[in-house]
């Protein structure tokens, strides 16, 4: 009874140790770079509460309101909270893994691998609806699982609070959750549909989710519009054999805990509703081309099977131990991967190296399809200080600023006013990208008589507006994505810029043409 119990305070020493390292990577390096283009987006978001947004649900605008309110505008205060999600998530990984019937060794084996696999690394990097995304499906199958353990119908009431959280997140977590349900009804629990509390737990389900519903309808749906052009402008470049290959190239080395792990979950009776769900929600991506990371959800649960399946099969300890030091051996040279461990210089070279020296050209393609001397990813975090400070400089000169506006054509740019543009006492920024949309004035009083305007070029309308118009800066760091992006002082308009401003508005939709 006392080894048993000395056996289960070193799991848990373990477990707690992988959860702190976890924590303790994603702050040591979240300096390295700049804010991400989307965090500067979802920050933004944070000053503008409300039950729905353009291209997102609302809960990661909620939580960026409360960070705001506790942390202020800084990088730490972005990078703090995925981090210690970061933390949770290796907590339910090492409990679905306990729920499995894993020992000392597949905990280790499951918690080194999502610890040290690229695209988790990145997941927990940035604050991004994915992070709280990947948490929520982890946390969907713990509680499916514990219910098939348990026979407790309680656990389908905890699993209607955790989806309807997780639609509040990203739409995307539905198709876990149908597929999840079906699978238990044709392979675990054939009488689930007939339990009094799976309703209970639908209904809390749709009772959180219910405000966001009434907003998309309130808004004619704009989760749609936004599907419709993220399929053509990026979904458009997802091909299908790429979609398939990344799902071994994600895990990496652990691709061969993953393989034998999903085919295992097939045989178990007991648990095979989890490979079937994860089958049907592959195929349904496969098929509608969704991008590769929206299967990352499945990994850590087939993982961790894998795990247990590993530790049950190999019975000579040396050849488990042996396994596991060359998995995180072949891992930690692919870290760079995931997260910015060096400076920008540091990456820039680390990736030059790979292919000078290995002829590697490996996570630098561009969703367009176009290589460049960094990840996307990477070359998001670029860039936006320098465009603070231009702006800030430029802003600062303007004689009257009550009269004067500032506008970005995306969000990135918007966002580096807005939120980096904090500490220069900068203005919220205007655009009509993404969510900004919703939050452009239709009108100005005072007139504005000076627009700062930010763009990659100069809009015709602008020239013919303005008398005189001067180039202040441009962001000139070649490895951002953001490089050329330029600053113009646009000043003595032509007419009144309301009466422009009111033609951009009916051209855009916000008013009506009388």
């Amino acid at each position: 009874m006392t080894n048993k119990k000395l056996k289960l305070d070193e799991e848990d020493y373990i477990i707690l140790s992988f959860a702190l390292l976890g924590l303790i990577i994603h702050l040591v390096f979240h300096g390295n770079l700049e804010f991400h283009r989307d965090e500067l987006l979802y920050f933004s978001l944070g000053l503008h509460p409300d039950f729905g947004y353009a291209s997102i649900p609302p809960f990661t605008g909620w939580i960026a309101t409360l960070i705001i309110g506790l942390f202020g505008y800084s990088l730490f205060a972005v990078k703090l909270i995925p981090a210690l999600m970061s933390g949770v998530f290796i907590l339910l990984v090492a409990a679905i893994v306990k729920e499995f019937g894993g020992k000392k060794y597949s905990i280790i084996l499951t918690l080194s691998g999502v610890l040290l696999m690229p695209f988790s690394l990145r997941v927990f990097h940035m604050y991004m609806p994915v992070a709280f995304d990947l948490t929520f499906w982890t946390a969907i199958f713990y509680f499916l699982i514990r219910y098939v353990n348990s026979k407790n119908d309680n656990y389908l009431i905890i699993l209607g609070l955790f989806s309807g959280l997780a639609m509040l997140n990203k739409y995307l977590v539905a198709l876990l959750i149908v597929s999840s349900l079906m699978s238990l009804l044709i392979f675990t629990d054939r009488t689930i549909f007939k339990k009094k509390k799976l309703y209970v737990g639908l209904a809390i389900a749709l009772l959180i989710f219910l405000p966001n519903l009434l907003w998309q309808i309130n808004q004619d749906f704009p989760a749609i519009d936004h599907l419709k052009e993220l399929n053509s402008n990026q979904l458009t470049y997802v091909n299908r054999i790429s979609f398939l290959k990344d799902q071994l190239i994600m895990p990496l080395g652990f691709s061969i805990i993953i393989i034998p792990g999903l085919i295992a979950l097939f045989l178990n009776k007991k648990y095979r509703f989890i490979g079937f769900s994860s089958v049907i929600v592959i195929l349904v991506l496969l098929i509608l081309k969704g991008k590769s990371y929206y299967t990352i959800g499945l990994i850590p649960v087939i993982l961790a099977y894998g795990a247990v399946f590993i530790e049950n099969i190999i019975t000579i300890k040396a050849v488990k131990w042996v396994l596991l030091i060359v998995l995180i051996t072949v891992s930690i040279p692919t870290i760079p991967f995931g997260i910015p461990v060096y400076k920008k210089e540091g990456m820039v070279q680390f990736f030059k190296t790979l292919e000078t020296k290995y002829n590697l050209v490996i996570g630098r393609t561009f969703e367009d399809g176009t290589i460049h001397s960094l990840p996307q990813d990477y070359a998001d975090q670029l860039g936006w200080e320098e465009l603070a400070l231009i702006v800030s400089q430029v802003y600062e000169k303007v004689p009257d600023k009550n009269k004067t506006l500032i506008y970005a054509e995306n969000y990135g740019q918007a966002g580096a006013v807005t939120i980096i543009g904090k500490k220069y006492n900068l203005p919220e920024a205007v655009s009509f990208s993404d969510n900004y949309f919703y939050w452009s004035p239709l009108s100005f009083d005072p007139d504005i008589e000076t627009l700062i305007y930010i763009n990659d070029e100069l809009g015709e309308d602008v020239s013919e507006l303005f008398e005189s118009i001067e180039i202040q800066g441009q962001i000139t760091d070649v490895d951002a994505r953001e490089y050329g992006t330029t600053v113009y002082l646009c000043q003595k308009p032509k007419y009144s810029f309301n009466k422009f401003w009111e033609s951009v508005m009916v051209r855009i939709g916000k008013l009506e043409n009388e």
